[in-house]
């Protein structure tokens, strides 16, 4: 198979269907076509301090092995340490830091446990009065702690720039692996929107510059400067020449719905977005 027809693989982030439970949440993208699933740890979708957690990952991991369904796991969920702080607290906190690690730590765990192509993270948002130098060095220490667990347990990770955080664009991320000694493990999750709301290189530029180190990738629209997912088309990208990027550079992971403000009309949104990125591969150069 030439790099040029590598086959798109479509999941979907489970932050976008939190009205759903977890199983039948994989029933849905089933269903509706999809290769797989990233599942955002929270205490509604396979909470990582639950008492029954084995049980829980026994059952995902049949439902996963029925469909055969790839799966990433990810640590974005908004609450899940703080019902007072949106995803506090980070790697960055001068209080709670551990917890963070805790939680990741777990994470790492439990994608070995799912067979998981990836575990996704990143920074969080610096601390107004921290000094920066204060802020990267707890990033730096942070990330070399998750990579050695990560290589114990042979799962990689996915960092993920992302707007308004520590890490927000390629070249930070470029700057934190260089930093680390640029670890295999240390991957990149590249989302497509970030890169049209931040980068200065087109998105294909974007996914072509960083080819080697694709752990995962997010997808859904997004205006220039505007940090808001939108659906498919109610933004600026086009997708046809981004979902050739990624079959031109052989990546063969998940490329995953990220439409976390969907969640209450998921029933349609679901279907309807993997129709649009079929449409959209299908119309890509073959």
């Amino acid at each position: 198979m030439s790099m040029k027809a590598t086959p798109i693989r479509l999941g979907y982030i489970t932050n976008g269907l939190t009205n759903h439970r977890l199983l039948d949440a994989i029933d849905l993208l089933a269903d509706c076509g999809y290769d797989g699933v990233a599942i955002t740890l929270d205490h509604h979708h396979l909470d990582p301090f639950a008492h029954d957690l084995g049980h829980q990952l026994a059952l995902i991991s049949a439902r996963l092995d029925h469909y055969g369904f790839g799966v990433v796991v990810e640590t974005g969920a908004r609450y899940l340490l703080s019902a007072q702080e949106k995803h506090q607290p980070t790697l960055l906190s001068t209080d709670g830091r551990d917890r963070r690690l805790d939680l990741l730590r777990r994470a790492i765990v439990i994608g070995a446990e799912l067979g998981a192509e990836a575990v996704s993270f990143w920074s969080g948002t610096p601390e107004p009065d921290v000094p920066f130098a204060t802020s990267w060095d707890r990033l730096v220490r942070g990330c070399s702690e998750l990579v050695d667990a990560a290589d114990r347990y042979g799962v990689r990770l996915g960092f993920e720039p992302e707007p308004g955080m520590l890490v927000d664009r390629l070249s930070a991320y470029e700057k934190l692996l260089a930093e680390l000694g640029s670890p295999v493990t240390l991957g990149l999750t590249l989302d497509i929107g970030h890169c049209r709301c931040l980068e200065d290189e087109p998105i294909e530029a974007c996914v072509r510059g960083h080819a080697r180190q694709l752990a995962q990738v997010h997808i859904e629209d997004m205006r220039r400067g505007v940090h808001d997912h939108l659906f498919f088309g109610e933004g600026e990208i086009d997708f046809p020449p981004v979902l050739d990027a990624l079959r031109e550079v052989g990546y063969r992971g998940l490329v995953s719905v990220e439409l976390s403000r969907h969640s209450h009309d998921a029933h349609a949104v679901v279907p309807e977005a993997e129709r649009f990125l079929r449409q959209a591969a299908d119309r890509a150069a073959p």
